[in-house]
Parts: C-alpha cells; sequence; structure tokens
C-alpha cells in the first residue's frame, strides 16, 4: 500500500500536485488556509482535495491556520458531505482495509495543539484538556496524524533552538508506539526521523517563508 502525506500548504495546495505521485491513501496534515475566515478558501481546498486524481482514499485534519474548520464546524460539516472521495477526521478514527495482507489500517486524526498565539484548535500546554485529547487515541492506532508534533521530535522552528512540541503528545506517543506518527505546523523541522518504534514525518511543504521547498512524502505501508 502507498501512502502520500503532504502539511501545511496554506492556500498554495496547486503548486505541489504535480508532485503528487497517486497511491492508495493521501493524507494532508492540516494548515490548509492562512488566516482561517474565509469560506471560499476551505471550498477550494475540499474541491482540489477531493478532485486529486491516483489515490484511493483521501483523509485530513484541520491546523491552527484552519479555523472556520473550529468556529463555523456545522457550515464545514454540511460543505464536505457534498465530496464523497475525502474524509476529515477530527478526534476521530478511520479503518482502512488493506486488500494485499488482508487487513486494517487503523487512521486517528486530531487537530489539537499547545497555545499558540490566538490560533485555531489551541489547548493550555500541559493542561488537563489536552491530556484528555491524547488519551482519547486509541490503543492499536497504526497511522496518528496531528497537527503539531510531540515534543523532542522535528519540532525545532528555523529561528529558535528550542523544541516546541507538546510533552503529553510525546508521553502518548511513546506509549503507543504507532508505526507512523504524520503531522506538520513547525515548517523548519520538515522532514524525517525513526526512535527504533515510530517513524516521525513532519510533512510540512511549504518553508518558513511560505515557499514550496519540501516534496510530499511517500511511503510503502508494511505493518511488521
Amino acid at each position: 500500500m502507498k501512502i502520500t502525506f503532504i502539511s501545511d500548504t496554506h492556500t498554495r495546495h496547486h503548486e505541489i500536485e504535480a508532485d503528487l505521485p497517486g497511491g492508495d491513501l493521501l493524507v494532508h496534515a492540516g494548515d490548509f488556509m492562512n488566516s482561517g475566515y474565509h469560506k471560499e478558501d476551505a471550498q477550494h481546498f475540499f474541491e482540489w482535495f477531493n478532485g486529486i486524481k491516483g489515490y484511493d482514499k483521501k483523509i485530513f485534519i484541520a491546523g491552527n491556520h484552519d479555523r472556520i474548520m473550529e468556529t463555523n464546524s456545522p457550515w464545514a460539516k454540511t460543505e464536505l458531505a457534498k465530496f464523497k472521495t475525502i474524509d476529515y477526521l477530527q478526534d476521530e478514527s478511520y479503518a482502512l482495509y488493506d486488500i494485499d495482507r488482508d487487513q486494517s489500517i487503523k487512521i486517528y486524526g486530531s487537530p489539537w495543539q499547545p497555545e499558540f498565539f490566538n490560533w485555531a484548535f489551541n489547548l493550555p500546554r500541559n493542561g488537563k484538556e489536552m491530556q484528555m485529547r491524547w488519551d482519547a487515541i486509541p490503543d492499536d492506532t497504526d497511522i496518528l496524524i496531528t497537527h503539531g508534533p510531540a515534543y523532542g521530535y522535528l519540532d525545532i522552528p528555523g529561528n529558535k533552538n528550542m523544541h516546541v512540541g507538546c510533552e503529553l503528545l510525546r508521553e502518548r506517543v511513546n506509549v503507543l508506539q504507532p508505526k507512523i506518527h504524520v503531522f506538520g505546523h513547525i515548517h523548519g523541522s520538515a522532514g524525517y526521523y525513526f526512535n527504533g518504534h515510530t517513524h516521525f514525518i513532519n510533512a510540512s511543504v511549504l518553508d518558513e517563508r511560505y515557499t514550496y521547498m519540501n516534496l510530499p512524502v511517500t511511503v510503502e505501508w508494511d505493518a511488521t
């Protein structure tokens, strides 16, 4: 099974389309908008994501720039119902059947992050509500999609020498040990890291100046 990961397109999604190789699953880890207020930006993304050819399934979550998904979620749900080839996850699971291996891949998506200015999906760092969000991740998750990184994993902004990821998410990921944890948010740390249990992918395609710099990441799923 071939899976492609992208994140942080910030309305520039059309620039990456030629670099999408096709496959079984396409995952977007949030921040498809800029200010997050304009419905037309969300609509354009939904239409684009739905219309991408070459993938059997497409899944996405929201990020801190995607305010409309938090502040006007009834509108977003109604709009998304028009599109049949995409699924939006917000603290939800999705089971994708792998016909080659006769088993389901269990995917979980969540948009929350430690408080970051006045953007969307903010929760107090190390607070009880954040802990509850991560505790809700099922124990049998194979692919975890969050917008922000876990503390210490591809979470250093380009203009700082400090980790900014979520400490509580790190604790949960270290317990769960999902096969893949994909995220974005910190454009300056786009890349890959393996800690011996989990493959961490920061799939941000734009750099910190919002220039398309990092190619989509495509992997072959191996359940072993």
